[in-house]
């Protein structure tokens, strides 16, 4: 009995489940740099934004705190206790300012997610391949890689 032309031996599909799995990690690591790119262009950013808003706001806050102590020691308030004051509200100027550029630059922001959602995705599919099947089939592979979109991920920013 001759093979059916449209028919593919197990070592073809095992050499094109190999050949998907291997594009599927590809995959992964392409949308891994690009994700890795864009957090480190946003931490860039965000490091811009705060040497930018320290360097911009220390001469503002200082006229602006001279201009209020002024005022506070016209309205009656000892000098000492004016500048006190405006001290105060400087820290809490800075301090705002510094948790907010820290917040851009937290863990969970700057975490891959989009890879690692995918990576689980893949780990899902492999499990369902492997309960459903009983092993790794490479037919069922070939099917399950065939049918996912990973070949036409890109990146998005959000």
């Amino acid at each position: 009995m001759t093979p059916i032309p449209d028919e593919r031996s197990i070592p073809q599909l095992v050499g094109d489940s190999l050949t998907e799995l291997a594009k599927l990690v590809q995959n992964e690591i392409d949308l891994a740099r690009a994700e890795l790119s864009n957090k480190l262009t946003i931490t860039g950013e965000a490091v811009k934004l705060i040497a930018a808003g320290a360097v911009l706001l220390v001469p503002g806050v200082v006229l602006i705190l001279l201009a209020i102590a002024s005022e506070l020691i016209q309205l009656g308030l000892s000098a000492p206790l004016a500048y006190l004051c405006c001290g105060a509200g400087a820290v809490v100027i800075a301090g705002a300012l510094a948790w907010v550029g820290m917040s851009r630059l937290s863990a969970s922001a700057l975490k891959p997610s989009a890879t690692l959602d995918e990576i689980r995705r893949d780990k899902i599919m492999a499990t369902e391949i492997m309960r459903t099947t009983g092993k790794l089939h490479p037919a069922a592979i070939l099917c399950a890689i065939s049918a996912r979109p990973s070949d036409q991920i890109q990146y998005r920013r959000h």
